[in-house]
């Protein structure tokens, strides 16, 4: 079979055209494939699902055989998994050598089975056949770290097993070689009206992430009046470039408008931000930031952002990657993480701090009264009619209540305001939320009333019906001013962990506030919040329970209780207690001693906040950054660098710990004391908490909206990527793109 396949490649320039597709097409009838394997091969995959380990990935021959190019051709531009920022154990007091990485760029690393391996040995030991020590390097791995000659042997010679899989793997970036190419010859001119086109495509694609536009249009026949974005777009650079609306138009199918296409471009926008992020990275500390929410189709979406100081010292959270996730235990969210890691050779060695961000709210009684709220907003607020009905009631109640004169006037008193949805990407949201409910409470019951008899439809009427009879109980009422006791006591902290520039010493000072306050509120606010609700109950004519009469709202049917005991014990002693147990999780004393062990860092007032000890105790918090010799180092280092910058102009007026990163780079103070910027470095990127993750899911929700809800998961990562990271995005250059959309598969045009 080699001999025939031999002569049928050399002759087939002299071959016509369709003999040889015929030729081609039909090989399977003539000769035989030799099979390999026995095991069924695996179904079509996603290039991005690819395992990065290689421990984790099956043997090639597994993979269909129509995608097998494209796995390798993945594999290869991805690159050898190199994870240079892990710790390698020492196994009889040798271990992996890191400078590998750089002598053999060919050579892999498996965290979990500690051993090399080698790639382009992988991608075609199947393809060559078994000599020059493959297997070791490809399935049984290599661990022998005191012989690393045998590095060098696994290479060989010119004619080797190695050289030989690692000249078909530099030819698969080598498109122009295909048989596809070999079929489709085109010469100079085509090949730079191909460029043209892809260039205005990758423009157009570029305008439509940058601005969180849809790309498809309902309907993009050419006929169309509104052919969607994309589209539209690109008939707006026809007509304005003259060059491009002048070229013939390309031959065959390829089209590339098309939806496929699109897809390969921002993909490959993607990567080129993923590429600077995680170069910006290289092997420093970082934070990991997490969170999960549902998108619009109810899919559980988790959001990955890292936090780091660049080259510069300036701090960056960076969002990465959105994640599906089936469901939202510990264990599935490490996985998540873990393979994340993996797919991007980033090391956990160099995670130093994380927040899994995970509200969830227990209290059953709690979860109704939210769920009530939200049922509220989408009647009272499904119509405008109904939101016209709202505007004009709180209107009239207003001005009445101004002429009885409970109301005062003045500028930018009485403004005209609506009802909050709750949002699950704002924190403040829910107390705003509950804010207006109480403002506009008449007004609201009016609207209901007003659904529950005129109602469009019975469903309507059956909703306003229930929810009158819900919020014109005293439980509403109760759980009402309880949560926005509660939210308004966090909410000074919520805004100010909201910000970008957080200041530690105010984070600490509000923690500790917002700490007292809970526990005070625990102790002695049951009392004053009975008062409250009694008196907007009789205001709104809502019957007020006697405390010492029998509950009939408890789940303890057989043990007969007060009602007293019910709303004091069972309700308000047990909702603050899962607060203040969810605040002591998120800020324990090991936390707030953290806090103020950064604060010793903090420059204001002529660095009057600076602590020797209190910097010696935070190296403690990360054994495995300070040995104890270096601390030793330290305390040395200390004295001479507060006395160094209390008398340097340049460090005067810093507003905080971020400004002092940065000022030490720009007057290169770090190389003077890298000890202490190290220590500085791991301060900033330990974030108390962040408003980044939020922002991102606000992102998700406008790529994917109620009238997007089917877009696919890596087309959708992609794109939220390209939208949040737009700084990172503008830095991307066209020819980048246009080269890694070349290089990721075969298209039918060349440039």
């Amino acid at each position: 079979m080699e001999n025939h396949a031999f002569k049928l490649e050399a002759d087939i320039d002299r071959t016509p055209l369709l003999w040889r597709l015929a030729i081609w097409q039909n090989m399977d009838n003539y000769y035989k494939r030799k099979e390999t394997s026995s095991s069924t091969p695996i179904n079509v995959v996603e290039l991005d699902d690819l395992p990065s380990d290689p421990v984790d990935r099956p043997r090639i021959l597994k993979y269909d055989v129509n995608q097998r190019d494209e796995i390798r051709r993945q594999y290869w531009i991805r690159g050898p998994f190199q994870p240079k920022g892990y710790d390698f154990p020492s196994t009889n007091g040798r271990r992996f050598v890191k400078a590998w990485f750089e002598k053999y760029n060919w050579i892999e690393y498996s965290i979990k089975a500690d051993k090399a391996y080698c790639l382009c040995c992988y991608l075609f030991r199947d393809h060559i056949g078994h000599q020059g020590g493959s297997e070791a390097f490809v399935t049984e791995g290599f661990n022998s770290w005191k012989k690393s000659e045998r590095l060098k042997e696994h290479v060989g010679g010119v004619s080797s097993f190695h050289n030989a899989a690692l000249e078909k793997c530099e030819s698969l970036t080598r498109t122009n070689q295909s048989i596809l190419n070999a079929f489709d010859k085109q010469d100079e001119k085509s090949k730079t009206d191909n460029r043209i086109r892809l260039s205005a495509m990758i423009s157009a694609c570029r305008y439509c992430l940058k601005c969180a536009i849809p790309f498809r249009g309902h309907d993009e026949m050419d006929t169309s009046i509104y052919k969607g974005n994309f589209l539209e777009l690109m008939d707006l650079i026809l007509s304005h470039n003259e060059e491009l609306r002048n070229l013939p138009k390309a031959l065959g199918n390829n089209k590339l408008v098309s939806p496929y296409i699109q897809k390969d471009v921002v993909k490959c926008f993607k990567q080129e931000v993923l590429e600077c992020i995680f170069k910006e990275i290289g092997d420093d500390v970082f934070a990991l930031l997490v969170d999960e929410s549902s998108d619009v189709s109810k899919k559980e979406q988790m959001v990955i952002v890292l936090r780091y100081v660049d080259e510069h010292g300036l701090v960056k959270e960076r969002f990465v990657g959105l994640v599906h996730v089936k469901d939202t235990s510990s264990l599935s969210l490490k996985c998540s993480i873990d393979s994340f890691f993996s797919k991007h050779k980033v090391s956990m060695n160099q995670l130093r701090g994380q927040v899994v961000v995970a509200v969830a709210r227990k209290h059953l009684a709690i979860v109704n009264f939210f769920d009530k709220i939200a049922i509220l907003m989408n009647v009272v607020c499904a119509s405008c009619k109904r939101k016209d009905i709202l505007l004009d009631t709180e209107k009239k109640r207003v001005e009445e209540e101004i002429g009885s004169g409970r109301i005062e006037t003045g500028k930018g008193l009485n403004q005209e305001v609506s009802l909050i949805r709750l949002g699950d990407t704002r924190w403040n949201s829910h107390y705003k939320t509950l804010v207006r409910l109480v403002d506009m409470f008449p007004s609201i019951i009016k609207v209901l009333e007003f659904v529950k008899e005129e109602g469009s439809n019975g469903s309507n009427q059956n909703q306003a019906h229930g929810l009158l009879k819900y919020l014109k109980s005293f439980d509403f009422v109760f759980y009402l001013h309880l949560m926005l006791h509660i939210l308004g006591l966090t909410n000074i902290l919520s805004h100010a962990l909201q910000r970008k520039d957080q200041d530690i010493i105010e984070a600490v000072q509000l923690v500790e506030v917002t700490k007292e306050k809970l526990q005070d509120l625990r102790t002695n606010g049951f009392e004053p919040l009975l008062e409250k609700v009694s008196s907007f109950c009789e205001e709104h004519g809502i019957r007020i329970l006697k405390m010492d009469e029998d509950c009939l709202n408890s789940r303890r049917q057989k043990e007969k209780i007060t009602n007293q005991h019910y709303y004091e014990v069972e309700c308000f002693n047990t909702v603050l207690d899962m607060q203040i147990q969810e605040f002591g999780d998120r800020f324990s004393e090991a936390s707030t001693e953290l806090l103020s062990c950064m604060a010793a860092l903090h420059p204001r007032d002529s660095f009057s906040m600076f602590d020797s000890p209190k910097l010696i105790r935070l190296c403690e918090f990360y054994p495995k950054d300070f040995s104890r010799a270096e601390i030793i180092e330290l305390k040395d280092q200390l004295e001479v660098y507060h006395l160094s910058v209390r008398k340097d102009p340049r460090f005067a007026n810093l507003n905080g710990i971020a400004d002092l990163a940065r000022v030490m780079v720009e007057t290169r103070k770090y190389l003077s004391y890298p000890l202490l910027y190290r220590l500085l470095k791991l301060a900033l990127v330990l974030p108390v908490a962040t408003a980044t993750v939020e922002r991102c899911f606000s992102a998700m929700k406008i790529v994917k909206s109620n009238l997007r809800n089917r877009i696919g998961e890596e087309f959708l990562n992609a794109c939220v990527i390209c939208v949040v990271e737009r700084e990172a995005l503008a830095k991307v250059k066209d020819e980048d793109v246009l080269q890694r959309f070349q290089n990721m598969r075969l298209h039918r045009g060349k440039v």
